[in-house]
C-alpha cells in the first residue's frame, strides 16, 4: 500500500544542502512511503485521495473542503521510513519497503500525475538528505493508505 502522511500546513519547504528545492504556502505537506507490492494504480488512488480529502475548514469551521476546493499547495516528500515495520523490538525492519528503483519510479510517477492534475505542486528529492520545515495548521495530520 502506498502510504501518505498528510499534514495541513500554513507553509512548508524542503531544503537540500542549503538550497530550497520545494516550498508551498497554505496546503498539504505529504510524506510518501512506497512498499514492495505498490504500483501505479495505488499511486493514482493515493493522489485521488490527497486531492479530495476534506481537511480544510468551511465557513462553519468544519473540515469539509479539499485541497482541490481551496486551491492550496501540495508538497510531496519521499520518505522511505514510512514503510518500516515497527511492531517488534527496538529497531525498525524495512523488509516491506520498496527497493530504491521501484520507490523512485512510483514517487516520480505520483509527482508527474500531481502536476498534471493540480497546481501548485512542489517536491523533495528521492534519496536525498532533506530538511523539511513546516507550520502544521491545526495541527491536522492524517495517515492515508492506498491499496488500489
Amino acid at each position: 500500500m502506498v502510504i501518505g502522511l498528510l499534514q495541513r500546513v500554513s507553509k512548508a519547504s524542503v531544503t537540500i544542502q542549503g538550497e530550497t528545492v520545494g516550498e508551498i504556502g497554505p496546503g498539504l505537506l505529504v510524506l510518501v512511503g512506497v512498499q514492495k507490492e505498490d504500483d501505479e494504480k495505488r499511486a493514482d488512488r493515493l493522489l485521488d485521495r490527497l486531492l479530495g480529502y476534506r481537511v480544510f475548514p468551511d465557513d462553519n469551521g468544519r473540515m469539509n473542503l479539499s485541497l482541490r476546493d481551496v486551491g492550496g499547495g501540495l508538497l510531496l516528500v519521499p520518505q522511505f521510513t514510512l514503510a518500516a515495520d515497527t511492531r517488534k523490538g527496538t529497531r525498525a525492519s524495512f523488509t516491506s519497503a520498496a527497493p530504491p528503483e521501484l520507490g523512485r519510479g512510483l514517487f516520480d510517477y505520483l509527482l508527474q500525475r500531481a502536476h498534471a492534475r493540480h497546481e501548485p505542486v512542489a517536491s523533495g528529492r528521492f534519496g536525498a538528505d532533506m530538511q523539511v520545515a513546516l507550520v502544521n495548521d491545526g495541527p491536522v495530520t492524517f495517515w492515508l493508505e492506498s491499496r488500489g
